[in-house]
């Protein structure tokens, strides 16, 4: 949404994961293209400290989440996804650390450089 970009530029992250959790609320409740797994993964992050919002990503119906949370809490982040996971549901949970970054844009065949 406009919101989420103007949220992004700004870094405020705190509106960004307000934004992130209620998007997973809607898709939970409103579209109910969630699954227990995914709601799982999202409770769990959601509840950790550093944690500012995490959702459902992809086509719905199972798949993967995104989480946003400060740096210095990633890795710990992390190890609990994969502990409580595991606790819960028996399954191993594969966890991955990524960073932003501008994602799909026109780019020159001349000089790489992007156009906008």
């Amino acid at each position: 949404t406009l919101r989420a970009k103007e949220a992004l530029e700004a870094g405020d992250w705190e509106l960004v994961g307000s934004l992130m959790n209620a998007s997973h609320a809607s898709m939970k409740e409103d579209y109910e293209v969630s699954c227990k797994e995914v709601d799982l993964l999202v409770d769990i992050a959601q509840k950790f400290p550093g944690v500012y919002g995490s959702r459902l990503t992809g086509g719905g119906f199972g798949g993967c989440t995104v989480t946003l949370v400060s740096s210095d809490q990633a890795s710990n982040l992390i190890s609990q996804l994969e502990q409580d996971y595991k606790e819960q549901t028996g399954k191993h949970c594969p966890c991955y650390e990524t960073k932003p970054t501008r994602g799909a844009h026109l780019l020159s065949i001349k000089n790489h450089k992007p156009f906008v």
